[in-house]
């Protein structure tokens, strides 16, 4: 069945075949287009010729060589897969090929099939508005694909994967059958308004309050997408030359900062990304902190330091065993460095040898646990759509009008008026109400491809 709100904006524009990469521009050794539309198999026909179209098998591999349907230009030998509608991603016909990952390649792949009549350029997100449009998936899945393709962290990613398999659609979908079971009944009520008595409102406060909790609930765990796409900060700080450029270095597997045994080497902090078991990090290396300045510039870097370091998550104070004064900036974490070379070093922190590789491990444990923590129960999900949010919140405001006539004036009219507000609201998180302007906002900012 297909989704209501399919628009006549999308008719004329879903009734023709859409063609775009299903991966970025660049040389890999592989590559993916996607084809999705009526036109699949004459595509088949153009590119692999008409014994191939005729044998097409769904969900099958094949192996062919495609030629320019012009010039019969031999484009590339590749692999290709048909899937029959409505069994794909987007509910229609569907053809994915699998060129070398050569940009030439790709690029002539591309227009040649846009250059088969009744086939053109995908738009952003188009693939996954018509499975949103063809019922395969809900507005609320659809807004997941995206958070799954940029999901930072692994536990943003393990959340996005719970919205696409619809965890927040059931929540929805039971507080709706509630809402819609409520508005039967007063709509029942306002039909026979002038043949019975007053309806009888006992007890139904108590459901208006719960349905407004369950609400409460999903709205309290809205996070915000700038929030979550900002990656957590670690910074390494101390004395000059306590060996924060190399332990960086020696984190990354890399020489990816200058080391040397002048100390002040580095000037201006440094940031670099580290991946650790929870996900991605920014990871800095500031200049050495000493307690007096040398000159005017040392005086710029150490300012610069103390800058970043306000802004830090995790401050790692790394310490070689020659600097006795106080930190300037209180540390979260201590690191003993340069444990290969010296005699004894404190029980407190963690003793490290960038030469070595002792301790490293342990340090990037310690960092995942401090910018990843776990959640209490790993089954929770936040939502990260302003227009859920937004849907939310319309629909709270309007429970709590409802309660609010219950104690003033339970007009039968006004409290299914009300809830059928609540209704619409809950309706539209999902897409089950949804517009035009609604849906291109939405698919607007997805990729090409998807």
């Amino acid at each position: 069945m297909k989704a209501s709100g399919a628009f006549a904006i999308f008719a004329a524009m879903d009734s023709q075949t859409i063609v775009a990469p299903m991966t970025p521009t660049g040389v890999s050794a592989v590559a993916a287009l996607r084809v999705s539309g009526s036109q699949v198999r004459m595509v088949v026909e153009r590119l692999f010729g008409t014994k191939a179209a005729k044998g097409l098998k769904p969900r099958m591999a094949n192996l062919g060589t495609a030629r320019d349907p012009e010039s019969g230009k031999v484009l590339d030998s590749l692999l290709f897969i048909y899937f029959e509608s409505p069994n794909s991603y987007t509910g229609e016909d569907v053809l994915e090929l699998y060129p070398h990952g050569n940009p030439l390649i790709v690029r002539d792949l591309l227009q040649a099939i846009r250059r088969i009549e009744g086939v053109r350029l995908a738009e952003p997100g188009e693939y996954t508005r018509r499975a949103f449009l063809n019922g395969k998936m809900d507005l609320t899945q659809a807004e997941s694909v995206a958070d799954v393709i940029h999901s930072a962290n692994r536990a943003e990613l393990e959340n996005a994967h719970r919205l696409l398999g619809g965890a927040l659609s059931k929540k929805i979908a039971t507080l709706t059958a509630q809402v819609k079971d409520i508005s039967a009944r007063l709509e029942l009520d306002v039909d026979f308004a002038e043949e019975e008595a007053d309806p009888d409102f006992a007890g139904w406060e108590t459901r208006f309050v719960s349905i407004r909790e369950s609400i409460q609930q999903i709205l309290n765990s809205f996070r915000g997408k700038a929030n979550l796409s900002r990656l957590p900060l670690a910074v390494l700080y101390g004395a000059p030359n306590a060996g924060k450029s190399s332990l960086v270095n020696a984190l990354l597997g890399e020489d990816r900062v200058l080391v040397s045994n002048v100390p002040g080497t580095t000037r201006d902090f440094v940031e670099v990304r580290l991946f650790l078991e929870g996900g991605e990090i920014r990871l800095v290396d500031t200049a050495g902190i000493a307690e007096h300045a040398t000159d005017e510039l040392d005086a710029l870097s150490m300012k610069k330091s103390r800058e970043i370091l306000e802004e830090a998550d995790l401050k790692i104070l790394v310490l070689d065993g020659t600097d006795s004064t106080e930190p300037v900036v209180q540390p979260d974490f201590i690191v003993h460095s340069k444990c290969d070379v010296r005699g004894t070093l404190p029980e407190t922190g963690l003793r490290i040898s960038s030469k070595t590789g002792a301790g490293l491990a342990e340090l990037k444990s310690v960092m995942n646990s401090a910018l990843f923590k776990k959640r209490e129960n790993e089954e929770d999900l936040w939502i990260t759509s302003e227009r859920e949010k937004a849907c939310l919140e319309d629909a709270y405001a309007g429970v709590n009008r409802v309660l609010d006539l219950l104690h003033r004036n339970p007009a039968v009219e006004l409290l299914a008026f009300e809830m059928q507000l609540v209704r619409r609201a809950l309706q539209s998180i999902t897409g089950e109400i949804s517009s035009e302007d609604i849906l291109q906002s939405i698919f607007a900012g997805f990729c090409i491809g998807k």
